[in-house]
This record gives C-alpha cells, sequence and structure tokens, in this order.
C-alpha cells in the first residue's frame, strides 16, 4: 500500500501536475479526485463491508443471484381520470410486458375528499385517477386478477381507506388476503416535509400507520405496509446525503412506534420497503444506494436486534428524478431517464418507474409511456447488464464513494438523533428549513450555469424552445360523470348502514383499537373516501402547517 501511495505522488508530481484540472464535486458535494486506487479504500474489509450478494450487509444486493434470477419489477407509474381510464392504462401495460403496477392517486382522494366537494373539484383526475368509493376501485381492478399481479399505491394519509378498498375487491374477486400483494406507500411523516398532501397532525397520522402494520402482519403477509421514502424530500430539492438519511430516520421512527405496541422486530421488519430516487449523477446515486442497503442492515441488526437476515434486507423501489426533467427539448428527458434506469439497475432495486419523456408538462401519454416501458425491457433483456450482481463492486472509486457516503449519511441520522429523532425534527421544522437551504443552494447552481442543464442552460437550441408535443387529453366531463357515479352510488347504497359503520368508527377512534378493521366495514358499505376522513378528522383535528421561513 505505502509503494501505491508513492508511486500515486510520484504521478500527481510528474504527470497529472502538467495538466492541471478544474476541481470536480457530487452533486451532494463530494469532492472528486481524477483517479481512485487501492489506497483509497485503506481500511476497508472485504467481507464486513461488503460481503457476498444475499449476504450482510448486502451492500452487493440483498439476492445472491439478484437479477440473474429475476428482474426487477417493471411498474411504471400510472394512473389519470377516472377508474375506466387508468384501467384501460394498466391492462395496456400488462400486456406490452410490465410486470407490476403502481397506481397514482388524484389530490382529492390522497387528501380525503370526495370528487364534488367544490374545494376540489378542479383537481379531480389531474395528476392521478379519482377514487371517491369502493365501487372506483372495482372498477379500477376489473379483469385484472390481483392474485397474479402486485400493486404499489402511492397514498399515505388515505392509505388505510385505500388498503380496505383493495382488500374488499380481493374478496370480491375471490382471491385469499394472504394471496394478495403489493406495496403502500403509507409513509406520512414526509409529507410534512415535502408533498404536503397529509390530513391529521403527525401523532394520529402514525397511529393509522402503524395500524396497518400491525393489521397486515397476520392477515395480509404479503402486503409491503410501508414505503420508507425519501424520493419526496430530493424531488423538494435535498441532496442525495440527505434524502438517504431522512429516509432511514423516518424507519427509524415508525420501527420505534411499532416496537411500543409489543410487535418484535422480526414479526414485521420483513414486510417493510424503501423508496428512493436515482437521478443522473451515476456513481454518487449508486453509492448512496450501497451506503443506504448497508446502514440499513447494521441498524435493524445493531439497533433494534434483529435476528431475521430479512428484517435487514432493504427491499427498494426506485424511481428516475422528474425534477431533472425538462420541458425545454423533452426528447432529452429519454436520454436522461435511459442513464436514471441504468444507475438503478446498477445499485440493485427491486423494482423501478422511470420518467416518460413528456411528465415535465403532464401525466405520461400511452406512447411516451410505453417508450419508457420499453427503455427497462431494452437494459434488462439486450445489455447484458443485469447477467451480473453489483457489476461495478470493487471499483476504487464506487467503493471508496460508498463509504464516504455511510460516513455522510450516518452523521446527518446522529445529527437528528442528538436533536430528539426524526418527529421533533419536524415539528421545530429543521428538517424543512434544511430541504429549503439546499434546495436554494441546487437552484443558485442552475441559473449560473454552474450546473449544467443541457437543453436549458447550455447548448439551447432556439429552434426546438417552443416545438410543440402531443399531451394527454383529460376530458373535461370526466370531472362531472365522476361526480354522477359518486351521486348513484350514494343513492343505491344502504345509507343507514353507511350511518352506523361511520358512527362506530367515530367511537373506535378516541379509543386506542386498531382502526383498520372498522375503516373496511365503511368502505364495504360503500362509504366515501371524504365521509371516512371527515369521521376521523372529528377527532384527530387536522394539521396546520408551520411557516418556515
Amino acid at each position: 500500500m505505502d509503494e501505491i501511495k508513492r508511486e500515486k505522488e510520484l504521478w500527481e508530481k510528474d504527470k497529472l501536475a502538467k495538466n492541471p484540472v478544474s476541481p470536480a464535486k457530487t452533486s451532494s458535494g463530494i469532492e472528486a479526485a481524477v483517479v481512485y486506487t487501492p489506497a483509497d479504500l485503506e481500511g476497508s474489509d472485504y467481507l464486513q463491508d461488503l460481503g457476498f450478494p444475499g449476504q450482510f450487509p448486502f451492500t452487493r444486493g440483498i439476492y445472491p443471484s439478484m437479477y440473474r434470477g429475476n428482474l426487477w419489477s417493471m411498474r411504471q407509474y400510472a394512473g389519470f381520470a377516472d377508474a375506466e381510464e387508468s384501467n384501460r392504462r394498466f391492462k395496456y401495460l400488462l400486456e406490452q410486458g410490465q410486470t407490476g403496477l403502481s397506481v397514482a392517486f388524484d389530490l382529492p382522494t390522497q387528501m380525503g375528499f370526495d370528487s364534488d366537494n367544490p374545494l376540489v373539484r378542479a383537481d379531480v383526475g389531474r395528476v392521478g385517477v379519482a377514487i371517491d368509493t369502493l365501487r372506483d376501485m372495482e372498477i379500477l381492478f376489473e379483469g385484472i386478477p390481483l392474485d397474479k399481479i402486485t400493486t404499489s399505491f402511492t397514498i399515505n394519509a388515505t392509505a388505510a381507506i385505500i388498503l380496505a378498498m383493495y382488500l374488499a375487491v380481493a374478496e370480491k374477486q375471490g382471491v385469499p388476503l394472504s394471496k394478495v400483494g403489493g406495496t403502500l406507500q403509507n409513509e406520512i411523516l414526509k409529507e410534512y416535509i415535502a408533498r404536503g398532501t397529509f390530513i391529521f397532525p403527525p401523532t394520529p397520522s402514525i397511529r393509522l400507520v402503524v395500524d396497518i402494520i400491525e393489521f397486515c402482519k397476520d392477515r395480509v403477509s404479503r402486503m409491503n405496509t410501508i414505503n420508507f421514502s425519501g424520493y419526496h424530500v430530493r424531488e423538494a430539492g435535498a441532496n442525495a446525503i440527505q434524502e438517504a438519511a431522512y429516509c432511514l430516520s423516518s424507519a427509524i421512527t415508525y420501527v420505534e412506534e411499532v416496537l411500543k405496541r409489543g410487535i418484535g422486530i422480526d414479526d414485521f421488519a420483513p414486510r417493510i420497503a424503501f423508496h428512493l430516487i436515482v437521478g443522473l449523477d451515476f456513481f454518487e446515486e449508486i453509492a448512496k444506494i450501497r451506503a443506504t442497503r448497508r446502514l440499513w442492515a447494521r441498524i435493524a441488526k445493531e439497533r433494534f436486534k434483529s435476528k431475521n437476515p430479512k428484517s435487514m434486507m432493504l427491499r427498494l423501489f426506485c424511481g428516475s428524478s422528474a425534477r431533472e426533467a425538462t420541458s425545454k427539448e423533452p426528447l432529452n428527458n429519454i436520454i436522461r431517464a435511459t442513464i436514471d434506469m441504468m444507475g438503478i439497475v446498477f445499485a440493485g432495486a427491486q423494482s423501478a418507474s422511470i420518467l416518460s419523456y413528456d411528465e415535465a408538462y403532464t401525466i405520461p401519454t400511452e406512447e411516451s409511456a410505453l417508450l419508457s416501458l420499453r427503455t427497462q425491457q431494452i437494459i434488462g433483456y439486450e445489455t447484458g447488464i443485469a447477467n451480473v450482481a453489483d457489476p461495478l463492486g470493487g471499483s476504487y472509486y464506487l467503493e471508496s464513494l460508498t463509504n464516504r457516503m455511510e460516513q455522510e449519511i450516518k452523521a446527518v441520522i446522529d445529527e437528528i438523533d442528538a436533536a430528539g429523532g426524526m418527529l421533533r425534527c419536524i415539528e421545530t421544522g429543521k428538517i424543512q428549513m434544511d430541504v429549503l437551504k439546499s434546495a436554494y443552494e441546487i437552484e443558485k447552481k442552475k441559473q449560473s450555469g454552474e450546473r449544467v442543464i443541457v437543453g436549458v442552460n447550455k447548448f439551447v437550441d432556439e429552434q426546438k424552445q417552443d416545438e410543440e408535443i402531443v399531451l394527454t387529453n383529460i376530458d373535461l366531463n370526466m370531472s362531472r360523470q365522476q361526480v354522477e357515479r359518486l351521486k348513484r352510488v350514494k343513492a343505491e347504497r344502504d345509507n343507514k348502514k353507511v350511518e352506523r359503520a361511520l358512527l362506530v368508527l367515530e367511537e373506535k377512534a378516541k379509543s386506542a383499537e386498531n382502526l383498520v378493521p372498522f375503516i373496511q366495514d365503511a368502505v364495504k358499505e360503500y362509504a366515501t373516501v371524504g365521509e371516512i376522513s371527515d369521521t376521523l378528522r372529528k377527532i384527530f383535528g387536522e394539521h396546520q402547517e408551520s411557516v418556515i421561513l
């Protein structure tokens, strides 16, 4: 090692100094050298820090054969307009070879409002599918057998209601709950930091999250009950280190809450999942995921005393960065998504969705959604890069960067722990302020040109700036039709049974009982998302966001 260090010093003096280069940094500010050697890995222990795929600390992947055994699950994020339109899109993507579903809900559904609420009429079906009652969910999955497909739901504040509807549809299809699989996002903490689609204050919101984990533990054993998410805080402006650290700190908070119910770590941790972003800083993103995987394994084993290796595995859904998509020269986004997808594969995610080139404008067209799916399929089936587990493992640069990312991410986790934990840091606004600062710094670099955005702040083709592309056209009558269906459901259901179910739910919300069975009862009587949410609002109240400046 000493010889390598001496030779490097000579090389720097004799060769590199004669060809001076500008300093370079990763997107989160870690300096990059021109070249890396074994000396940069001094102190690393292969078996302790890397091991083999499928082996603690899972740095090289959570399964022994990784993609040689099974490719990742391809589940493009989809859902728009009403249940019929989204059902058609789901079936189309499945016919084209997609291997799982990922449902996007509109904002009213996410925030517990019905489509006939005057406050939200303009948002019905705009950024996802509108779901008001079980009837909508029945249509959404009509002709899609729930024992043959797994579904990911990007839903948080109303996750318990959506879960209850999905399980009710499975029962109507004759599918035992033991065969129903999928992933609920069910990660409310990042809503207070980044997305804003919360309803209740944090404490009752976390109660609902834990209720879902407890309910599914024995009844819906194939359901990933929570998807710890760093994705949305990254999209809001966090850097890669903050993204991973906030994700893991939130995970620690939820796990501690579940343990308070007397549930053992190994009774639920094998069914939790993670959701991270992969952007264009290729090596940093791969290093981030390898470091996060290693950190989670150590947290589960050392902090929570897990004995089951499955509890230590970081099962990962990755999305590409929508923040990096541009409305100028949108076809460039195809290239960005391809690079993101290669990063996802090299990082070893279990399922993936990448952006479509038109998503800087609106939800994808059928053509652009198919192109994104084809991108995944070409990388998976034509390139051979999925043949080897962790194919970049052993790279002096990647291993050095993975070690550095682990140190940086852990330092932020320790800082959050010292400040009272993730929930406390959200309540005081610390996390939100740190994300705002990071977002400001990134935007300054874009404005100054320090961060190059091809087609936007460099290599701009003026003739392409006003180029039109075909966008998804949502029928303006859709909102009216959705309200009409809601009206019919309310007229046809047994309203006395609905009223009774909601009264029981209200009483149970005052107690410490698990609320999921009572939400199920209300859903099966075709109570609406808005009615159930309003019932809980009466008891839990509504969260008022603090002003952070």
